[in-house]
Formats: structure tokens, sequence, C-alpha cells
């Protein structure tokens, strides 16, 4: 299985949807942040980024 793309903090977001956060060797840290498409990820603790886990459908107006 192919590892999914991760994200640092402050980058715009590439899909509307739930991000896990994990630590800096891949680990989950139990926190889920939601992010909407081109709005930049929210700060986060040394070393943690974002993984896209569950992705929603929506359309803009």
């Amino acid at each position: 299985m192919a590892e999914k793309p991760k994200y640092t903090p402050g980058t715009p977001a590439p899909k509307s949807g739930q991000y896990k956060v994990v630590g800096p060797r891949g680990g989950d840290r139990g926190r889920e942040v939601t992010s909407t498409e081109g709005h930049r990820l929210p700060p986060a603790q040394k070393g943690e980024r974002y993984v896209l886990d569950d992705a929603t459908r929506h359309k803009r107006k």
C-alpha cells in the first residue's frame, strides 16, 4: 500500500476534508483538523504534519 502524502502546517489544503495530525515518524497523534480546499493548514507542534484522512464532497457557490 502506498504511503499517503504528508502536508506541512501553513501550506494550502489540496482538498477539503479532515486531516489527521501525525508525528515526525508518522505516528498518529490522536487529533484531526478540518480544512477547506485552498485554506492554509493550521500551525502544529514541531515536526508534526497532516495527512488527508477523510475527503469531503461539497460544491462552491
